[in-house]
């Protein structure tokens, strides 16, 4: 089973909305939806994007995923200052990271 289905009803569920409305909002089956609250199944990363947008909350809040920055060594500190500050080539880190594609 599942867990993000719960963390999607329960952001659904506080924006107010049916399942039936958010899944005409995202452009999907009033089933799907339901599947992936149940558990069933779970929407891919597109779908996770329109998700999260639609209903308000960052990728992170949605996967439940925790970032604690104190966990990075000095190097991979580096590196994320370097990624933010370097904007040229963050399309470039991203597509070798398998985050987008060309």
């Amino acid at each position: 089973m599942y867990e993000i289905g719960k963390r999607i009803k329960m952001f659904r569920e506080q924006k107010g909305l049916s399942q039936k409305n958010f899944a005409a909002a995202i452009g999907a089956k009033n089933t799907t939806v339901s599947n992936w609250e149940k558990g069933y199944t779970r929407p891919d990363v597109d779908t996770l994007a329109k998700i999260c947008e639609t209903l308000g909350v960052s990728a992170d809040d949605m996967l439940d995923i925790r970032f604690n920055p104190e966990d990075m060594n000095s190097h991979e500190k580096e590196i994320i200052m370097a990624y933010r500050t370097k904007t040229e080539v963050q399309h470039a880190v991203n597509i070798l990271l398998g985050l987008e594609s060309k």
